[in-house]
């Protein structure tokens, strides 16, 4: 095995992820970061404006609201970090 360069590193390595990456021949899973980054989006563009209907029309089911924004706020941490894997150069 080649010694690997930090450029490797900052691209990401195939089949890291994938636990039977190249078992029998199959090519290496490849990460879908675009779809990823635009479903966080609008992940995070739905919880955030049900969310706010939630609290300004329902106040009787706040516990609703503060789910929609616990999921908001996991939705923009990962958009954050697919953002960012991406702007370190990550295929996908």
């Amino acid at each position: 095995m080649p010694k690997r360069r930090r450029e490797d590193y900052e691209r990401g390595l195939p089949g890291y992820h994938d636990p039977l990456a190249g078992y029998g021949g199959a090519p290496y899973a490849r990460s879908a970061l675009t779809l990823r980054l635009w479903l966080a989006g609008s992940g995070l563009v739905f919880c955030g404006v049900a969310a706010a209907l939630v609290f300004l029309s329902l106040p009787e089911l706040a516990w609703l609201g503060w789910v929609l924004v616990v999921l908001a706020v996991i939705a923009a941490v990962d958009l954050a970090w697919v953002a960012h894997r991406k702007r370190r150069g990550e295929p996908g």
